[in-house]
């Protein structure tokens, strides 16, 4: 067994000793009020955690946060390497900060993340935007303090994008940006190597933390208000493989069940190679673990999934699920799905559809193929156009639309417990709360009830938007 190393506490005594360096240059640089820093997360929630950490160390310097990039100080962009879409997005973000950064001269601008771990990206950051002052990479988020006290303190652009093993860190603050729904780290990195993925070159292999950590961890949660706590990892159904401490995950979730207080768990993301009945049976025993399984299938048919490298059979994945449904029958499962994979055919395609029609998905996260740097994929002969895949894939929408639907009109008339979690998008005054199984009812009432469970009755379903009322 591996005993995965943890940054030393001198490394973190470091760190604090710079940031107190640098309280002192700020306040001197900013007397009469705080500076403001911009932190913008792309990309899935391990990022949103890693940016709450962040966030917590530029906190503990004496930064304040703001919404508003035109007036902040600092503007750190937390990337995202896993689609081009979102790659584009923070390129054409970043090259909107030139002109206020001519106007803001000791504007300090930020990059990290996934996008910054890869070679390509980080060089044309240093060709093309020479106005950007750090960058650095997923192992060096803890290293915040040093790289920052190097650019008050030289006024040169700094470079952190060394790959390393992977360690764990524990110790960093925190600042959560949500007072009652907590992400809560328990693993890093990626073994998988799907072949479409660029995950585990930026993220590095799979490392989990000690489970006395994450419990602790899990407990600083509960006494702050958490009503909903979300394990995260990039496969959090391998959690302690390789480890020496011997909790698996099945056992890691029981045992944040069974502390006390009253708060739901979540988690993911959940591999089908690794989810276990051992899992499924542990979800259906603890009482606080939502009925909800996010469980990523990406395709239907056996072919392109061993083109993948998934791991796991057409079959294998339907007999997951309806193992699942028989303890579990209230079990919803929410999935991802790439269309348009090199070399799919649209009868191989059509096994996605048929795959769908036969779970009945809540929801589907689905993504037309994007190539990504260094990967197996990039280079594989892709004959479909984009226009082809395009059409598959709003067939697959107005497939899962109808599903969505159909499952909403069976939820009319029926009450569930939901969390609360704010105002409708649509700002009409109206509450929005989540079911246990993940989906969520709009409904009349009074703002107190934010952060809170209430029971609510559904009253209409509009396509797949439900409303509803509180039920006495």
């Amino acid at each position: 067994m591996e005993n995965i190393p943890a940054v030393s506490p001198e490394e973190i005594r470091k760190q604090r000793e710079y940031t107190e360096k640098i309280k002192v240059i700020l306040s001197v640089k900013y007397p009469d009020s705080a500076p403001k820093a911009y932190v913008h997360t792309y990309g899935c929630q391990g990022n949103v955690s890693d940016s709450e950490r962040i966030k917590g160390q530029l906190f503990e310097m004496g930064y304040r946060f703001t919404e508003n990039r035109e007036e902040a100080d600092l503007v750190l962009f937390n990337t995202c390497a896993v689609r081009e879409h979102a790659q584009d997005r923070v390129f054409g973000n970043v090259g909107a900060l030139k002109p206020i950064k001519n106007t803001k001269k000791d504007m300090i601008i930020a990059l990290c993340g996934c996008m910054m771990q890869q070679k390509h990206v980080w060089e044309r950051i240093k060709r093309s935007y020479p106005y950007v002052n750090l960058v650095f990479g997923t192992f060096a988020i803890h290293r915040v303090p040093e790289l920052l006290y190097k650019v008050l303190r030289s006024g040169k652009r700094v470079f952190e994008t060394e790959e390393t093993k992977g360690e764990i860190v524990e110790g960093l603050p925190v600042y959560r940006d949500r007072d009652f729904k907590m992400w809560l780290p328990i693993m890093y990195g990626c073994n998988n190597f799907c072949s479409y993925c660029v995950v585990p070159y930026v993220r590095g292999r799979e490392r989990s933390r000690q489970p006395d950590e994450v419990l602790k961890e899990a407990r600083e949660l509960i006494s702050l208000g958490a009503k909903e706590i979300t394990l995260l990892g990039q496969n959090v159904n391998s959690y302690g493989k390789n480890s020496s401490h011997g909790m698996n995950f099945p056992k890691l979730l029981k045992a944040v069940n069974d502390l006390p207080g009253d708060f739901k768990i979540r988690f993911m993301t959940s591999h089908p190679k690794d989810c276990t009945k051992e899992l499924l049976d542990t979800m259906a025993s603890c009482e606080k673990v939502s009925r909800h399984l996010h469980l990523p299938f990406q395709s239907g048919n056996d072919r392109v999934l061993r083109e993948m490298n998934r791991g796991y059979t057409r079959q294998q994945y339907i007999e997951l699920i309806n193992y699942a449904k028989s303890v579990m029958p209230d079990i919803s499962v929410t999935s991802d799905i790439i269309v348009g994979f090199p070399g799919e055919t649209y009868e191989e395609f059509l096994d996605t559809l048929s795959l769908i029609e036969e779970v009945k998905f809540t929801s589907l996260f689905t993504f037309i193929f994007s190539p990504r740097e260094g990967t197996k994929a990039k280079n594989m002969p892709d004959p479909v156009s984009y226009q082809q895949k395009s059409e598959w894939f709003s067939e697959l929408l107005k497939l899962q639309e109808s599903i969505a639907a159909e499952r909403c009109r069976s939820m009319v008339g029926n009450t569930y417990e939901v969390l609360v979690e704010g105002f409708t998008k649509e700002d009409d005054g109206r509450l929005t709360g989540r079911t246990d199984g993940n989906i969520n009812i709009d409904f009349e009432g009074d703002p107190s009830l934010i952060g809170t469970f209430a029971k609510v009755k559904v009253t209409k379903a509009l396509n797949w938007i439900l409303s509803g009322e509180l039920s006495q």
